[in-house]
Order: structure tokens, then sequence, then C-alpha cells
């Protein structure tokens, strides 16, 4: 069963402060972050020499070395006794895993980090169990989608999902977790299809929370549950899009027509999720059936119609324009089949984002790797294998002068992509027995 995988383009993972508390090494955290952040501040250029401010070249193992060293001595600031030093190490890593490919360096490191990533989601307050989270996400991304991530993935995703479930946790907490769930869920996904149908479970269980009660009302909620809600959602659709066909036809009957009335929701954000959301759903129906359509798709229109012209001046004046926005596409791809693309350039290379799931796939990366998406879709072999790219370019003066048309290379994108999924789908297929 082909079905293209495609992606999206948002971002909002939070950054949290660094703390100047001394680690057991005599340098404050403070410094450490700092340089570990200076090491990897120009995430997109090369790294084949390092000028120092005076103008001396330092050599490139060396300056490896001195990075690795600082990444060690993080590593190892995971494991302090105080909160503080603890919570300065994974921003540290945070910064240094989403702005490089360490995966050499992580390769003999990942039970170790794994283990103290464990203990901080086990033991850590609200804000370290966030930051911890999204530093299981990177891990998963830098280790890929082979055995190495995948062990990752069977060792984390059972107090991840605890914490995303657990009602009396941080609600920035369970927010990341079901981000790093997400994101950690669709790298590792192999042919057992239990960790993908626990994950997709448990992420179906926040946010049905939204969904409208026995008499057709939406429930009321606390402030800061909307945005979990979102969170769950988003990464509940990106792993739809590694289901068969026999999931996607139970999905689309049990969810479609909750996820309608959920158009109704205040929160703009919520609103907007539930947008990109049932398009995606849509689009994946399509690709089973091309003559897919829900069966109150004339209310469906009307809802986006209202929510694509909306002028309600009780909202912002930002909501409004990028509600608007959203949903005239959303309404142009379920009347018309149409998606405005977007292109994203990286180096003498881009991607197109052509379609929902592949808009939801990208933004996904995006929100975990942020500014370091691009140089991940460079050099990550992972991004790379999903948005069929090939082996990282090797570049020089000749490869320079030669590029190929901006045609040749959406068609050659295009292609890939989907003869990637094609082949990664013949694995998924063996699901389809036990889904």
């Amino acid at each position: 069963m082909p079905r293209n995988k495609k992606g999206k383009r948002g971002g909002n993972s939070s950054s949290k402060g660094r703390n100047g508390v001394r680690g057991e090494s005599g340098v404050s955290d403070d410094d450490l972050a700092s340089e570990v952040l200076s090491h990897y501040s120009s995430a997109s250029e090369s790294a084949s020499v390092i000028e120092e401010a005076t103008g001396e070249v330092v050599d490139e193992q060396t300056a490896q070395e001195e990075t690795e060293d600082k990444l060690k001595q993080c590593i190892d600031n995971l494991m302090d006794k105080s909160a503080k030093t603890r919570l300065a190490a994974l921003e540290s890593l945070r910064l240094a895993f989403s702005s490089r490919v360490l995966y050499e360096f992580l390769l003999e490191r990942r039970f170790t980090i794994s283990d103290c990533l464990e203990r901080s989601l086990k033991k850590g307050g609200g804000e370290e169990q966030a930051a911890a989270a999204t530093v299981c996400a990177l891990l998963c991304v830098q280790l890929g989608g082979g055995v190495e991530g995948e062990e990752g993935f069977k060792m984390l995703r059972p107090i991840l999902s605890s914490i995303l479930i657990d009602s009396c946790a941080s609600l920035s907490a369970r927010q990341s977790c079901a981000r790093a769930l997400g994101m950690c869920c669709y790298v590792s996904a192999s042919e057992d299809a239990e960790d993908l149908l626990k994950s997709i479970g448990h992420l179906e269980s926040v946010f049905v929370g939204a969904y409208p009660l026995g008499d057709g009302t939406l429930p009321s909620v606390k402030a800061g549950i909307p945005a979990l809600h979102s969170a769950a959602l988003q990464s509940w659709a990106l792993l739809c899009t590694l289901c068969p066909a026999s999931r996607i036809n139970t999905i689309l009957n049990h969810h479609m027509p909750c996820l309608h009335t959920c158009l109704e929701s205040s929160e703009v954000n919520f609103r907007i999720a539930v947008g990109e959301t049932i398009a995606l759903l849509y689009e994946l129906g399509r690709d089973i059936d091309q003559e897919f359509e829900y069966e109150d798709c004339d209310a469906l229109c009307d809802s986006l119609k209202n929510l694509a012209t909306d002028g309600n001046k009780h909202r912002a004046k930002n909501d409004r324009r990028k509600q608007r926005s959203i949903f005239r596409e959303v309404l142009h791809y379920i009347e018309n089949e149409d998606f405005t693309e977007e292109k994203i350039q990286f180096g003498i290379e881009a991607i197109y984002i052509d379609g929902w799931m592949r808009h939801r796939i990208y933004d996904a990366f995006k929100e975990v790797l942020e500014s370091g998406v691009r140089h991940h879709l460079q050099f990550n072999p992972l991004l790379r294998d999903i948005f069929g790219l090939g082996p990282p370019l090797i570049l020089d003066a000749s490869v320079k002068a030669s590029r190929i048309s901006r045609t040749e290379k959406h068609l050659f994108n295009s292609a890939a992509f989907k003869a990637r999924t094609k082949l990664r789908n013949k694995v998924r297929d063996k699901r389809a027995d036990v889904m």
C-alpha cells in the first residue's frame, strides 16, 4: 500500500535558561553551556577550520577534541545532585544535538545518556522532565532509525508515556513528552507494531479530552490544556503516516466527526492543529481511495469557510491572519486537492513541501531541531533518507558550478520520496494483520 509521507512548517520548542551553578569540574554550568553553544552556533557552515578571535587557525581535530571534552562534562553533569546543574547540562546537550550530527560520539555513550535521561524523567521536577524529554527526541534523531535508535526508544517509551498520561504531572513536561513520544516512535518504528500502537493509544487518550461531550458541546478545559492537546494531536497525526490502510480506515471513521466538531474550539492554536490534522487524514484517505470523501463533507467545508474568513474582532489580529491563511489552504485541499508548495532551501539543495503529510513530518523535525533543521537536512542520514535526498553531498567548485534546475531537483526530490515511501510501506504492510 503506497503512501507518501510529507511534512509541515512550525516550531515551538521552548528554551530553558542556563544557571550559573558550578559542577564538580569547578567550571560554572553557564560557562560550559556558553562554550558548547559557541562550538555549535554556525550550524549551516562548514567546520573544516575554526578561526579564533586572534585570527589563528585551529586544527579541526583539536577543536573537535575540545568540543567532545565539553560534551563529556555535560554528560557527567547529568548525574549531578544539583537540579540546576542537571538543567544546564540538558540545555547544553540540546544545543549541541540540534546543531550538529554527532552519531559517532553518541554511539558508545548512548546507554549512559539514556540512563541519565530516564533518571531525570523519573525523579526530576517539571522543568527538568520537559528538558529531558526534548533531549530524548534529539538523541533518537541523532541515532537514527537503526537498532541503536530502536533500543533507546524501547527504553524511554514507558516513562515518556507515563508522564504524558499523568494528569498530576507538569503540563510543560506532558507537552514535551507528547512531542518526544511522537518523534521517537516515528524515527524508531520497526516491523513490530506494538510500540506504534501503544504510542498512538497514549497520545489519543490525551487529545480526546477535547472531543465533544455526549450532548455535542465541547468540554471546558483549564489554561494550558489546549497546548497539551495540540502537541498530542500533532504527534498522533505524525504516527498516522506510518499506519497501514486498515488502521487508517478505522481512524477516519472514528476521528473525523469529532475533529470536525473541535473546529469550534475557542483556542486558535488548537483549531489550527485540528484543521491541519483533518487535511492530513483526508490525504491519507485519498491515498487509499482516490474517491474518498468525508460523509459530512458539505458541513465540514462550511466550517472551514467560516474559519477562513473569520473577522472576529475579539481575536488577536495575528491570530486571525494565521487562522485565515491556514484554513484557506485546508479548504482548497479538501475541495480541489490544491496545496501551495513550500520550498525549503539548505546549501545548494532544497526539499519541497507539497502535501499535508510531508508538511507534518517536516514540521515535527523543525519543532525538535529548531534552527538546526537545515544542517541536519544537509548531513544527517536519517533526515536525508526520510526526505529522499540520498547520501550527504561532497561539494567542490565543479559541483557548485553545475547546479541542476529547480524543476529537475523537484522531480528528483518527489520521485525519491515516493520510492522511499513505497519501500518502507512494504515493511509496514506486514503490520496490517495485527493492527
